[in-house]
């Protein structure tokens, strides 16, 4: 079986680059600065699917996400969670949440309409996340 994106993940993300397990993605919600890492490993739906070196990898590149988001943007409080109700593919969100956020201190998911970036704040965003992240 080969690895693809979910089309769902697809739709609602940008691209910003590969690290060596997971591809990241920004969520394009300007209300949050918010990334997704998803591995690129076939059928897996769980941390646990993973083996115990991909995992620690997994762990590796959630921190390189978070310090990433935080040198990029500013907010009060980091969640990470690999939630996948909606889209079974295992993905780990990596979200920054402001005091002053939409839906605080509530959940993201349902809080209210996204907020597309603009083309410009969008490509400007990505373009400091891979110096961050030391991708391209």
């Amino acid at each position: 079986m080969e690895w693809s994106l979910h089309p769902k993940l697809s739709e609602l993300t940008i691209p910003v680059g590969d690290l060596p397990l997971s591809r990241v993605l920004l969520e394009n919600d300007s209300n949050y600065p918010w990334l997704i890492l998803v591995p690129r490993k076939a059928g897996v739906s769980e941390i646990i699917d993973l083996g115990p070196d991909d995992q620690a990898q997994l762990l590796a590149e959630i921190n390189a996400a978070s310090h990433a988001l935080r040198a990029v943007a500013t907010f009060d409080k980091l969640n990470i969670g690999a939630l996948g109700n909606m889209v079974a593919q295992l993905h780990v969100h990596v979200l920054g949440r402001s005091k002053t956020d939409p839906a605080w201190p509530k959940p993201v998911w349902g809080a209210g309409p996204q907020r597309h970036y603009e083309p410009a704040a969008r490509a400007a965003l990505v373009e400091a996340l891979q110096r961050a992240l030391a991708i391209k």
